[in-house]
């Protein structure tokens, strides 16, 4: 019997490999004031920094954001605390990139203030410290950082750090899926799929694992195989749901191939 998934996913931080993924955008910036020349300059110091993190050289990167961030600019501090943090073009160095971050934080980078609240999360550069942590975690989520919003989402759909709610889980999801974030919307599937907080709704469900499949979310598109394969919210159709497991296993989910052997051993 094909049983359903757990289609929990946990959040992520801002990393460089969703830039050379063309996931993000650096242009997500909360903090908005009237530009001068200054920030102009600095601007078009970060742009050329960009363009050779695309061209996946962060060597060069970081000599083009670190003028931006002394200029001021809180997009090169923050692809400055990015490069210590990741130790990608420069010595990897906790302590430098906790301060690169900080002050892109200072002035309303919804990334910096995400991955700060990481940093307390993980005990890197600073003593570890779970509120804290969520106070950037709940700032960046103000500030719009879909990354964010799905990092505070998980933490109530798991009462990680604070009471299990999954009322509030499912708003910050919705704020986050509504972004595209494929985690979001796979997490979002999921409450809906089991009635956590709300009415379990399959067709809800399905729409949202649709959109987080249409991503490449191999565990979404497995949930969509088990809903095909179940008659949850859509007609039952076994050839679909082999479609779906096998998009999922193509994707590296060791489950969706599991789940397409055993459609394929019952048509033999």
């Amino acid at each position: 019997m094909i049983e359903a998934p757990s289609s929990y996913q946990t959040g992520t931080k801002m990393s460089l490999q969703d830039f050379f993924s063309g996931l993000f955008l650096l242009g997500i910036c909360s903090f908005h004031a009237v530009a001068t020349q200054n920030d102009a300059d600095a601007e078009q110091l970060v742009d050329r920094g960009m363009e050779y993190i695309y061209a996946k050289d962060p060597i060069q990167a970081f000599q083009w954001f670190k003028q931006a961030a002394e200029q001021g600019s809180s997009k090169g501090q923050y692809m400055l605390g990015l490069l210590y943090d990741e130790g990608q073009g420069v010595s990897q160095d906790y302590d430098l990139a906790r301060e690169w971050y900080e002050k892109a934080a200072a002035q309303g980078n919804a990334s910096a203030q995400l991955n700060l609240g990481f940093m307390y999360h993980k005990g890197h550069g600073v003593h570890q410290n779970e509120a804290i942590a969520y106070q950037w975690f709940e700032k960046s989520a103000e500030n719009g950082n879909a990354y964010a919003q799905a990092n505070l989402a998980v933490r109530y759909y798991t009462g990680d750090g604070v009471p299990q709610d999954y009322a509030l889980a499912r708003q910050w999801y919705e704020k986050a899926a509504a972004q595209g974030n494929a985690n979001a919307q796979l997490n979002l599937g999921s409450i809906y799929d089991q009635g956590l907080g709300v009415p379990q709704n399959h067709t809800l469900a399905r729409q949202w694992y649709e959109k987080a499949a249409a991503q490449g979310n191999p565990v979404a598109q497995l949930s969509m195989g088990v809903l095909y394969a179940r008659g949850l919210g859509v007609r039952q159709n076994m050839e679909t749901a082999k479609e779906w497991f096998g998009k999922s296993c193509d994707n590296g989910y060791q489950s969706g191939c599991d789940y397409y052997r055993i459609v394929n051993e019952k048509e033999m």
